[in-house]
């Protein structure tokens, strides 16, 4: 479905400020992620990866610990064809288990859908999902 408002919006990128952006790219380059533009030195290094489907995620380095006075996100969820394959690897990579994959019926409308899910945290606290309607 387009957007009949603004013609042409769709998804581009989530940016994340990282503590240690070497090892950022590197776990999530070990999820299949591409990088496709890097820019800056030092603390002003930027790093954009594809995801895989022309999404990216956009990588900051010098983020410390401390949460961006804009306010937080929860989570950034990719969809996937195998939740527990994307698991996995995401686990060899060195993201922690925060859920298991499991199946989650929901209530939804205007009809019920099941969702498969699993949850990983990256290196800098990053909640990651892994997503299919099933």
């Amino acid at each position: 479905m387009s957007n009949q408002v603004i013609g042409g919006m769709g998804f581009h990128h989530i940016a994340l400020k990282t503590k240690d952006l070497k090892k950022s790219v590197t776990m999530y380059e070990a999820l299949g992620m591409k990088e496709i533009v890097r820019w800056g030195e030092g603390e002003s290094e930027i790093v954009m990866l594809d995801i895989g489907d022309g999404g990216r995620i956009e990588l900051f380095a010098n983020g410390g610990d401390a949460f961006a006075v804009n306010g937080k996100w929860q989570h950034f969820a990719m969809c996937v064809e195998d939740v527990a394959q994307a698991y996995e690897v995401a686990l060899r990579a060195g993201f922690l288990s925060k859920i298991a994959p499991k199946v989650v019926p929901l209530a939804s409308k205007p009809h019920p859908i099941s969702i498969n899910i699993a949850f990983v945290i990256g290196p800098d606290g990053e909640e990651v999902e892994f997503f299919k309607e099933v």
